[in-house]
């Protein structure tokens, strides 16, 4: 194929995992990489040391530097974002301006330069959003839907997922180092569940919704959940530490679960056996829900979260543990 993908916010983790995914396929004979950090490029270069792969420094906020990556594009994947809780909270706007209003920026570019079809990235914590992180990716997924019904022969359409274990964020590479350190291991609440996903999974995920996703569709990948409490002792297993556990209290911003669908989409939801499917409400304004009717099996409806899906004991959280790869190379030296 001569196809031309797009990853914008490259370097990071899911840029990584697709490079994996795809560069030695002929699924696409450029990708190209767009980020702000001159490091990581340089280090992903150094890498991959492959000509299949562009890279371009810019900005989501600068359209002007999304335009010159978009030219020639038929496919993007649009997973650049801030996505640390705390940060974003002490700098909303900052959240705003590269979550939301970057995203319109790359909309925009793709609409304009004929892109044939985009993924958006989201994430569990833009359903009911507690923090300033959530929020903006929950606007960004608005956004995106709101573009895509006017959209003029470009595909747009979104995928929403949980925890990435041992992805930027994640809290197991900072468990694995109070193991190695021998310092205790911090957690917040013992009884805190999220959802455990590999970077395999997320492109995946994200791989189903470009292959099947209609316009301003939200694609949901199920996925077990543990305790955080269950993670570390499945980390202090298979790593055969002794380290104290010790309780922090929960953080700001955080919350006890996380939803990845909330009451009112998985009214609508398909069930696709191992995704859901959340169609976009295309309806106009000119209708009555909006005003003077309503609907009445929202209060029948469970959200779907890190609490009612398959919760993982420590056994089955080992099992999935030993699929990183960081992992998996700890264990076998010890």
């Amino acid at each position: 194929m001569n196809d031309i993908l797009l990853i914008t916010g490259g370097t990071g983790s899911f840029g990584n995992a697709v490079l994996n995914r795809f560069l030695n396929t002929d699924e696409f004979s450029e990708i190209r990489i767009f980020s702000r950090d001159e490091k990581k490029q340089d280090d992903l270069r150094k890498k991959v040391n492959n000509s299949k792969v562009k890279l371009y420094l810019g900005d989501v906020r600068d359209k002007r530097s999304v335009d010159t990556v978009m030219t020639g594009v038929d496919y993007v994947f649009h997973a650049a974002a801030l996505k640390q809780v705390p940060s974003c909270e002490f700098f909303p706007m900052q959240a705003v301006r590269t979550n939301v209003l970057g995203t319109e920026n790359v909309l925009d570019s793709a609409l304009q330069h004929g892109v044939k079809r985009m993924v958006t990235l989201s994430t569990d914590k833009a359903v009911y959003p507690i923090n300033a992180m959530g929020t903006s990716k929950a606007m960004m997924e608005k956004v995106m839907i709101a573009k895509s019904r006017n959209s003029n022969g470009t595909l747009m359409c979104g995928t929403r997922y949980g925890n990435v274990m041992a992805s930027r964020g994640s809290v197991i590479p900072l468990f694995i180092k109070q193991i190695k350190e021998g310092k205790p291991i911090t957690i917040t609440d013992p009884d805190m569940t999220r959802f455990m996903m590999t970077l395999e999974n997320a492109v995946e995920l994200v791989w189903y919704a470009f292959n099947n996703a209609n316009p301003g569709d939200m694609f949901v990948q199920k996925a077990p959940a543990a305790t955080i409490d269950t993670l570390a002792k499945a980390l202090k297993e298979l790593y055969k530490a002794d380290n104290e556990i010790r309780y922090i209290g929960t953080r700001h911003g955080e919350k006890l679960y996380e939803s990845l669908i909330n009451r009112e989409d998985m009214m609508k939801a398909e069930d696709l056996g191992d995704y859901y499917r959340i169609p976009a409400d295309n309806r106009d304004l000119n209708y009555d829900k909006y005003f003077s009717k309503g609907e009445g099996k929202i209060s029948l409806t469970d959200e779907y979260t890190s609490h009612n899906t398959h919760r993982m004991d420590v056994e089955e959280t080992k099992e999935l543990l030993l699929k990183l790869d960081m992992i998996k190379k700890d264990v076998e030296h010890r």
